[in-house]
């Protein structure tokens, strides 16, 4: 099988990486669907490169952007960005200082607090009034002992919340949204029936809580926003109308980890390859390159898998290497030194990392080259 893609870059040296413009515009549709109405505030870590932020920002259905770190959203909201929530609390002292002093900046942009310690963190900057704030709130499921979903805030019950909105109020902080993230939801494929029936009592749970928590929240503050959601649960979150707008990144590129879920299948939109550049024995090559595991629990499902040519495997025993990854299998028969060899990552935006530029293409056409956050010297962490 041959990829459009082979042809639309021809003229490119691998590595390199591309988005497919037709498949990155019909992922976005499909999230847009499944979102059901309510505005999609579009993840930047799952995209990281500035020209599809914006070309998403474009499409109906999608506003604002979730940053994960100040100087980030600080350089997006100076680049024209006008909404930007830091959806990760901050620590950086001097990016948020910056922040609170550059009055148009800290008007657009919104920081996360999911505790009093966070509050007298922002309150000891030199000009803290006035900054935007939302406050996490933990949306795992918890059954007994077990906690199911990730570690993010302490902040659970409706009391909690109040605690530390209250607290920033009387620091001057100006609370303006609560956030869920559901990552036992929207992070976890349907793999199983088990994982079925936890998703659902998960959704049934945190819907009931979230109401009670923004009830309580809104009694001493006035909110602009209530996010929820992620790529693998906007159909989910959708329909409570406690939720204001949800959140989503991930499935605009349509990475491997989203293969798994029963009601969506984004197409794959992003892709790096990898120049063939060695034949150590009979039924095997090496390519260049390729050691681009993502982050999560370390597996065989965080290692890029090949694509486009069937009968092409990773050889266990190496996996992907740091200067090279071997390949094996029927598939490598009738590869040359220089042939591209197409690998799908794990995750979204972090396969931007690697690379400095995306090729954008639209079937075996390549409509253009723009830099990826690391392409223009920016590495936010």
């Amino acid at each position: 099988m041959t990829l459009p893609w082979d042809a639309a870059t021809s003229a490119v040296q691998p590595p390199l990486a591309v988005v497919d413009l037709d498949a990155f515009d019909a992922n976005a549709a499909d999230l847009v669907r499944r979102a059901g109405g309510k505005p999609i505030r579009v993840a930047s870590k799952s995209v990281r490169c500035r020209t599809l932020l914006t070309r998403v920002l474009s499409q109906p259905g999608f506003a604002g952007v979730m940053a994960y770190a100040v100087p980030e959203a600080h350089w997006l909201v100076t680049s024209g960005v006008e909404d930007v929530y830091v959806a990760y609390p901050s620590v950086d002292r001097a990016a948020l200082a910056a922040l609170a002093a550059d009055e148009v900046a800290a008007q657009r942009v919104t920081l996360t607090i999911d505790s009093v310690e966070h509050v007298e963190l922002l309150a000891a900057l030199d000009r803290p009034h006035g900054l935007r704030v939302a406050v996490d709130v933990d949306a795992s499921l918890k059954v007994g002992p077990l906690h199911l979903g990730v570690r993010r805030s302490p902040v659970r019950e409706p009391h909690e919340a109040v605690a530390v909105a209250q607290a920033a109020a009387a620091a001057g902080l100006s609370v303006v949204g609560v956030m869920f993230y559901d990552a036992q939801i929207a992070g976890l494929p349907d793999s199983s029936p088990a994982v079925r029936v936890m998703k659902k009592r998960s959704a049934e749970s945190l819907a009931a809580r979230r109401g009670a928590v923004v009830e309580a929240v809104r009694a001493v503050t006035d909110l602009e926003f209530v996010n929820g959601g992620g790529t693998g649960s906007l159909h989910v979150t959708a329909p409570d109308p406690t939720v204001t707008e949800l959140a989503a990144g991930s499935g605009l590129y349509g990475p491997t980890l989203f293969d798994g879920y029963d009601d969506f299948t984004p197409r794959p939109a992003a892709a790096f390859a990898l120049p063939v550049v060695r034949h150590p024995a009979p039924g095997f090559v090496t390519a260049f390159g390729g050691g681009y595991v993502a982050s999560g629990p370390p597996g065989w499902s965080r290692v890029p898998s090949p694509y486009g040519r069937r009968g092409v495997k990773l050889v266990r025993s190496e996996g992907v290497g740091e200067v090279q990854t071997p390949l094996q299998g029927n598939g490598v028969r009738g590869l040359r030194l220089g042939d591209k060899v197409w690998f799908r990552y794990a995750k979204a935006g972090e396969m931007c990392e690697r690379f400095d530029q995306l090729h954008l293409v639209s079937g075996d056409r390549l409509v253009e080259t723009v830099p990826t956050y690391r392409g223009e010297g920016k590495n936010f962490g």
